[in-house]
């Protein structure tokens, strides 16, 4: 099922600006009872993606109306927004006047194991590093290539994810989500203010995480600094809350603040899916 500019089509024109130069922005959203979960804060950071692109943002009216239509019927789905800056010609100038492609599509959720909330995750290393641009760090836009390569590192069902270093050997992220590590009862989050993307379920838990009365801190961590942390868990608007119970050959415990932020989670999620 999917909405392109408005209408149930599945052509887009050749000369799109995403298709030959990734020049656009995405958004990945959770669907549950109908209802696309925490789009409005999907929608500000299109809103940031499309302003830090130069890209008209379409209205946000026009895109609740649209996500609403697609994902009306669905008790669980994947809605995923593509914003791109539309037709061009040749080249990487601008067109003159730019008229933005919107594609809106509904995806079956995920088949992922219950184990992996309940008993955590493995990861490993990826080898392909995140280039570090501080001008396109934090949005989600369309060049996706350094993820889609570290992704294809590994094969099988053995490794749930991989999580990517900078060039400068710091971990950012994982291929398809956001980490965050506890230490001595603090929780910790990498810095994305030179790459990486911002997840909105990242933002969600550093509010409650900051409610709950637990410390959390923003900053550089590299492997070895990794590898002594008490907990680990990566999160994503799809996946929610994986603890990881491996990263390499080293086991982590499911501990407490991991525990209490997937109940704080999954009770705010159900308020957002359960609220008009």
């Amino acid at each position: 099922m999917l909405l392109l500019n408005g209408e149930s089509r599945h052509c887009i024109e050749v000369s799109d600006r995403g298709l030959h130069y990734g020049d656009g922005v995405f958004e990945t959203v959770a669907v549950a009872n109908g209802k696309p979960l925490f789009f409005q804060r999907h929608l500000q950071r299109l809103l940031l993606g499309c302003q830090t692109l130069l890209i008209p943002c379409p209205d946000f009216s026009l895109l609740e109306a649209e996500a609403r239509q697609l994902s009306a019927n669905a008790d669980q789905a994947v809605l995923k927004l593509i914003v791109t800056r539309g037709s061009g010609g040749r080249g990487y100038r601008q067109p003159p006047e730019i008229s933005p492609t919107r594609l809106l599509s509904l995806y079956p959720y995920p088949a992922y194991s219950q184990d992996f909330q309940e008993i955590g995750v493995k990861l490993r290393f990826c080898d392909k590093r995140l280039a570090i641009n501080p001008d396109l760090a934090r949005i989600k836009h369309l060049n996706r290539l350094e993820q889609v390569l570290a992704r294809a590192e590994w094969q099988g069902d053995d490794i749930q994810e991989g999580l990517m270093l900078d060039s400068e050997q710091r971990v950012v992220e994982g291929t398809m989500s956001n980490l965050f590590w506890v230490k001595d009862g603090v929780l910790h989050t990498p810095l994305l203010d030179q790459c990486g993307i911002a997840g909105i379920v990242r933002a969600l838990l550093i509010e409650l995480a900051q409610s709950a009365g637990i410390k959390v801190v923003e900053d550089r961590v590299d492997r070895k600094e990794l590898m002594a942390a008490d907990e680990l868990f990566v999160t994503n608007s799809v996946i929610g809350i994986w603890p990881v119970k491996q990263l390499e050959l080293q086991r982590f415990e499911l501990g407490e603040i991991t525990r209490r932020l997937q109940r704080l989670y999954a009770e705010l999620r159900l308020a957002e899916a359960q609220g008009d």
